[in-house]
């Protein structure tokens, strides 16, 4: 026979267990939208940067003085890259393997403004379809060169939010390239979320549009 004490932890665990998941999954949910919505206005930067910054393809291809090597269709294809990598990873069956170090090279989108635009949109259309489905905390490993062979536990919501963060790197890296071709760009483009944050800067990563 349960005693007092027995059966009011019980039910107590029933009553409140359910509502605790719930609380649970409604901030995840948050979570994964907000990732969802910063990741889909950092590519979207990049569409504004091919359709109202660039005239040519040849600005994709102009090798920077300041950086050597770099071109902006190379930075936009190497963070692209990061975002494509960490979906195909997600969407292939567990257990979730991922390496940022896969990279295809001179490929169509790092020489032509429409190849890069159909590739970032086909993007962003995967981060919508992924996204939502997907767990903040699924677990997958990470294989990196350092340069040596290192292997790492993370997270689907983690490497989410560090593909975002290093496309605006890259994206600094291009604002650096525009002013050598003489390109004017958005204000915020290039900038860390964080750094709007603190600036009190208006626009889509800034404080002007909070996601809730």
């Amino acid at each position: 026979m349960q005693s007092v004490v027995e059966s009011t932890t019980n039910f107590s665990q029933h009553t409140t267990f359910p509502h605790t998941v719930q609380q649970a999954s409604e901030v995840e949910m948050r979570n994964l939208d907000q990732l969802l919505d910063v990741s889909t206005k950092i590519l979207t930067q990049a569409l504004d940067l091919l359709d109202n910054s660039l005239s040519s393809d040849e600005q994709l291809l102009y090798n920077s003085k300041f950086l050597p090597g770099s071109t902006i269709g190379k930075h936009l294809r190497h963070a692209r890259d990061h975002f494509a990598l960490l979906l195909d990873s997600a969407s292939s069956p567990a257990p979730h393997v991922l390496s940022y170090d896969v990279r295809l090279r001179n490929t169509p989108m790092e020489s032509c403004r429409q190849a890069a635009r159909e590739a970032i949109t086909a993007t962003i259309a995967k981060l919508e379809k992924t996204v939502p489905s997907s767990r903040l905390d699924a677990p997958l490993t990470l294989n990196a060169v350092t340069p040596y062979d290192q292997t790492f536990q993370s997270t689907f919501g983690r490497e989410l939010w560090f593909a975002g963060l290093h496309a605006v790197h890259h994206w600094s890296m291009i604002r650096v390239i525009a002013g050598e071709l003489g390109i004017q760009l958005e204000d915020t483009f290039g900038f860390a979320p964080s750094t709007l944050v603190y600036k009190g800067a208006e626009g889509p990563l800034g404080k002007g549009k909070p996601k809730m």
